[in-house]
């Protein structure tokens, strides 16, 4: 029973209207007014992972799942069962029904990584052929087509050949008897077909009179000629009825053979819809999926800007004011936390806010907090909230909070009547609950009476709650409350925050703080006499004065903590953004670097290949025949010009290093200073120096140039061991071969251009560009293209045995 209460006032039901509305079906809609609250962690966090599924599956499809075709056919399938005959569209609902979750079937079998759906979807049973069936019997309007059966087609085509003999007849008779007729039309009265005769002139069409006008001017005739006709058409409209009926008995009989597994198909259809509801619901609120902590392995409760959801629906849909955010972090030892504060400082929305947190995880939904979101699975939340006056029952305020509260320790399972709470006679321990897993949370604890006895019996409750409950929050004016996390470590302070400058909450929640007495404060702005309130304050004694002020001086170094944690915050952003963008950038370097390398190798390999082929080439050459001087010489040149462009020249030598001389400035880092060289360094690396009016020996590797150039260490000469000289290898030269010259001879300036940017831009080494001499205006626009290109570093005329100013070589970077 408390559960219910509770449920009532946290609103619960509020909060599930708000998700029916991000439901697509009406089962789904009636599905989420109806919210059940799971008993154990394991369905908790099954529904959990349905909703992370579809609030994955809907950021993947563009226009999300679409339930389109999906209707409530339990009536229909009832009565089915029942061999009643469904009507048209009744079939027609559940063809579409069957069609619409073959889509969704589909669009989550085609989607990766989502176990949870894919096993609830895996069980589902479509019956293609029996939505085939109702299609091939059944249009769009829910009528019976006449393609159902070879009978129902042939009445049909006999209904519609007797209508055109009844209205070609009936023509005729309004031609013949324009002057009778009032108006020139054929209608049905009583699916008669009739027409409309004048009063005075009803002898001039004789038959059987059907209806009159109002005003009795015109009388509905059906002609005598016509009747025999219109009593055929009536028996065949019943066959026709018949027959449709027959049909969709056939179909309603299919339907009931499998209403089994169509009822098993929607409960799988609705389940679906509520988690795409709880998923749409929570990227709404823009909420985060909770996780279920362990409090005993010592994990903390984190809800960080934790907004109550019903005020944020409030805010968008109703014109309400801003919602503010509390953060509640509660360590794994505390189990009572003590809200204290002004009236009207969002204590209560406190409460009401970890509670409804607490049911939204477990039904699955994401809790409107930043991540992480981390709480405990409570096994039940159960509330005392607000005021219980009775007139009928003559209840007070006290004595509906005493009843409320005794309801709740009973549902703790403690249920011990012979002992009650603030029992004096009773010395015995309390005894702990089997399984103290539940939230309680209390509003204005020990109100409604005495203060003193108020006060004392709140302390006693609460006492009881740290051994009974896994958390309990509540909120009080008592100052004795205060002291509680001073006697009991698994006791804590917070406060809801008081703007003395403005008499106004702030509704930001202060840890650690109990909340400072703000009445004669408030009293004193508001105009009461300054003697009333220093009496008061002469009552209450200076105590009171001092505790406030030190309870104002903690919530002012509070506040600079946060504003320092703010500022710590946006340093580590911004830290973590740059070392993002750093490691992004070394990455792609990174990937540049094998990319050129992996390049340069490819090109090495090129070369050597190409190499090898010319050398080859001239073996075959000097092989062909019987060689002579001038072949032999011939040869030589070739290999030349091979190792010419492949062996790169030798690498550039070290720059030396700095040598400090005598009159030189430099500088020593470890001083600090700036000193004059007075005497050059010698063998041991040690030089003298001058800065000021003082002289030292400092090492050289101690100093270095105002530039920051570091001396060159002065190696000592050591006999080295006779060494055999190691002819230095080099890389093979580039080699002319057909891949990398162009024949420009015979072309056009505009199009040796196109033809040498092509060879450029896949040339991996030298080209060799053949122009001729000619009247010379090829190769000056061959120079001129070169020149401007970006990638091409120099040009030359080639050798003379490659051609010599007939051939121009072009060196690509």
């Amino acid at each position: 029973m408390i559960q219910s209460e509770t449920l009532e006032l946290l609103e619960w039901h509020r909060l599930c209207q708000h998700l029916s509305t991000f439901a697509a079906t009406k089962l789904g809609a009636i599905a989420a007014r109806d919210l059940k609250i799971p008993n154990s962690q394991a369905e908790s966090e099954y529904l959990l992972a349905q909703t992370k599924e579809v609030y994955e599956l809907e950021s993947r499809l563009t226009s999300g799942l679409s339930f389109e075709g999906i209707q409530d056919i339990g009536d229909f399938l009832e009565r089915a069962e029942l061999q009643g005959v469904l009507a048209g569209d009744e079939l027609l609902a559940i063809a579409t029904t069957l069609a619409g979750t073959r889509n969704l079937r589909r669009v989550i079998d085609n989607q990766p990584d989502l176990p949870i759906l894919t096993e609830l979807v895996a069980e589902l049973r479509t019956y293609p052929e029996l939505e085939q069936e109702i299609y091939r019997c059944i249009d769009e309007r829910g009528q019976v087509t006449d393609r159902a059966s070879q009978k129902l087609g042939d009445i049909r085509a006999e209904l519609r050949k007797l209508r055109s003999q009844i209205v070609q007849k009936l023509q005729n008779i309004l031609q013949a008897k324009s002057g009778a007729v009032q108006e020139q039309i054929i209608t049905q009265r009583s699916d008669r077909y009739v027409i409309p005769v004048k009063a005075p002139q009803k002898d001039a069409i004789p038959g059987i009179v059907h209806d009159t006008s109002t005003s009795g001017a015109t009388l509905y005739i059906e002609p005598n000629s016509i009747v025999p006709l219109g009593n055929q058409l009536r028996q065949l409209v019943r066959k026709e009825q018949a027959e449709e009926e027959a049909i969709r008995r056939a179909l309603t009989e299919q339907v009931a053979a499998v209403k089994p597994d169509l009822e098993r198909l929607l409960a799988i259809a609705t389940t679906l819809d509520l988690a795409t509801a709880k998923a749409r619901y929570s990227l709404w609120l823009q909420a985060n999926p909770p996780r279920f902590i362990n409090r005993k392995a010592g994990e903390y409760i984190t809800l960080r800007q934790l907004r109550h959801p019903l005020l944020v629906w409030q805010q968008h849909h109703e014109q309400g004011q801003s919602v503010i955010p509390v953060d509640l972090l509660i360590q794994p030892e505390i189990r009572v936390v003590t809200i204290t504060g002004p009236n009207t400082g969002g204590k209560t929305v406190t409460l009401k806010t970890l509670g409804l947190a607490a049911l939204m995880a477990k039904v699955g939904l994401f809790v409107p907090a930043r991540e992480p979101v981390e709480l405990p699975w409570f096994d039940q939340v159960l509330a005392d909230i607000g005021d219980e006056q009775s007139l009928q029952q003559s209840l007070s305020t006290f004595s509906g909070h005493i009843r409320r509260i005794s309801r709740i320790l009973e549902a703790l399972g403690t249920g011990d009547r012979g002992q009650g709470i603030g029992d004096e006679e009773s010395q015995s321990p309390i005894p702990v609950a089997p399984n103290p897993h539940s939230l309680v949370l209390l509003d204005e604890v020990g109100a409604g009476t005495d203060p003193a006895e108020g006060s004392a019996l709140a302390i006693a409750l609460l006492r009881y709650l740290a051994d009974n409950a896994q958390l309990t929050m509540a909120t009080t004016h008592f100052g004795e409350l205060k002291a509680l996390k001073y006697q009991d470590e698994r006791f804590e302070n917070a406060s809801v925050e008081f703007d003395e400058t403005t008499l106004s909450p702030t509704y930001r929640l202060l840890w650690g703080i109990p909340g400072r007495s703000n009445a004669l404060a408030i009293a004193r702005r508001l105009g009461l006499k300054p003697e009333v309130v220093e009496q008061a304050k002469t009552n209450l004694g200076g105590t009171t004065d001092e505790v406030n002020q030190v309870i104002a001086g903690l919530e002012a170094q509070r506040r600079r903590q946060e504003t320092k944690a703010a500022q710590a915050q946006d340093l580590l952003q911004q830290a973590e953004r740059l070392y993002k963008e750093v490691s992004e950038k070394a990455a792609n370097l990174q990937e540049r670097e094998r990319t050129l390398r992996a390049s340069q190798e490819v090109a090495v390999q090129q070369a050597i290949a190409q190499a090898r082929s010319e050398i080859a080439k001239v073996i075959r050459q000097l092989q062909q025949g019987k060689p002579t001087a001038q072949d032999a010489q011939l040869a030589t040149n070739a290999l030349n010009q091979v190792a010419e462009k492949f062996i790169p020249p030798p690498p550039p030598k070290p720059k030396v290093g700095y040598v400090p001389k005598e009159g030189d400035r430099i500088r020593i880092p470890k001083l600090g200073q700036t000193a004059e060289v007075l005497t050059a360094p010698n063998e041991d690396g040690e030089l003298t120096v001058r800065f000021g009016i003082m002289k030292m020996t400092v090492k050289l590797e101690d100093v270095e140039s105002l530039d920051g150039k570091k001396p060159e260490p002065i190696v000592k000469p050591k006999p080295a061991p006779a060494a055999t000289p190691v002819t230095p290898t080099q890389p093979a030269p580039a080699i002319r071969t057909s891949k990398n010259t162009v024949d420009l001879r015979g072309r056009r300036v505009a199009d040796a251009e196109l033809i040498i940017d092509k060879a450029i831009s896949e040339a991996t080494g030298p080209i060799w560009i053949i122009h001729g001499h000619g009247t010379g205006k090829l190769r000056q626009g061959v120079h001129a293209f070169l020149q401007q290109h970006p990638r091409v570093s120099r040009y030359e005329a080639a050798e003379q045995s490659d051609g010599g100013t007939g051939v121009t070589v072009a060196y690509v970077e």
